[in-house]
């Protein structure tokens, strides 16, 4: 459950990482699906039907992934596997309402299930419910301390309600116990750059951004510091490594009207949150933005 949902649009995508929810959200249709075990009432052929579906889901085959999902729950309403990738594929296709009432059912048949408890919080997050989704995140870094993936949606959570110090306490206390999670540090680097500190959220990107394995987001939030830092040569190599030239074109402007806006970003007092809200005004709304 590693990867993000969705694809950040490429302009202005970090900066709306965690101004929009989408980046999170998000991403070439990375699906939120992990391997899940089949329940041991399951037939061989459901099993492998459910294989289907979620490597279909994975592909971004939603349609095909919700007619076999749908197709599994017809002849076993009460499979967790079937409800929670059902659940995950509505979630993908924007379908809040459907997606909540799924990860319910899915809670209800599994109180100790992990996945429908991020699902409910994810589809807060996309629904700016900040506080709500703190409030679902929390029970499950509670329950367990090396969930990463549940410790960066709550840092998600408070970065876009504006608590940009309680995040990077979040991402800085999940690193001690998963300190290779390069989407945590990336996290935790544009939590800096959001509040007014960009020189310090590039010394936390430059360790992860030149990783072979680093997550694109990575790179283009160091871009963004860079950018803040009025560094726009290399903001624009870095940002070319994924991006078409008229997309870091688009990238460049926009980090030249926030500095001009707030002045030099590296001796701004104020933090950069307000301006991450009105780029998400601006601009078509994203999926999500965790993973």
């Amino acid at each position: 459950m590693k990867a993000s949902l969705f694809r950040r649009p490429a302009l202005l995508s970090s900066l709306l990482a965690l101004a929009m929810l989408a980046l999170a959200g998000c991403h070439a249709t990375n699906p939120i699906v992990q391997a899940r075990p089949v329940a041991l009432n399951s037939s061989p052929s459901a099993a492998s039907e459910l294989r289907v579906a979620d490597a279909a889901l994975q592909s971004g085959n939603i349609p095909m992934a919700v007619s076999i999902y749908e197709r599994e729950l017809t002849a076993h309403p009460n499979s967790l596997p079937a409800l929670q990738g059902l659940a995950d594929a509505m979630y993908m296709s924007g379908d809040n309402a459907r997606a909540r009432q799924l990860y319910a059912r899915a809670q209800q048949e599994s109180h100790d299930a992990r996945g429908p408890g991020i699902g409910l919080a994810r589809i807060a997050l996309r629904e700016r419910r900040f506080d709500d989704a703190i409030a679902l995140y929390q029970p499950l870094v509670d329950a367990n301390p090396n969930d990463s993936l549940a410790w960066e949606g709550l840092g998600t959570a408070y970065d876009m309600k504006g608590a940009h110090d309680k995040a990077q306490q979040i991402y800085r206390t999940a690193l001690k116990a998963n300190p290779t999670d390069m989407a945590l540090a990336s996290n935790l680097g544009l939590s800096l750059i959001l509040a007014g500190q960009p020189r310090e959220g590039a010394n936390v990107l430059l360790d992860i951004a030149s990783s072979p394995n680093a997550p694109v987001q990575a790179r283009q939030n160091l871009a963004l510091a860079y950018g803040m830092l009025g560094n726009e040569d290399a903001a624009a190599r870095i940002l070319s490594m994924d991006l078409p030239k008229a997309s870091v074109a688009d990238n460049l402007r926009y980090y030249q009207q926030i500095r001009s806006t707030i002045g030099s970003a590296a001796d701004a007092k104020s933090p950069l949150a307000p301006l991450a809200k009105k780029a998400a005004d601006r601009s078509a709304p994203a999926a999500s933005v965790v993973r």
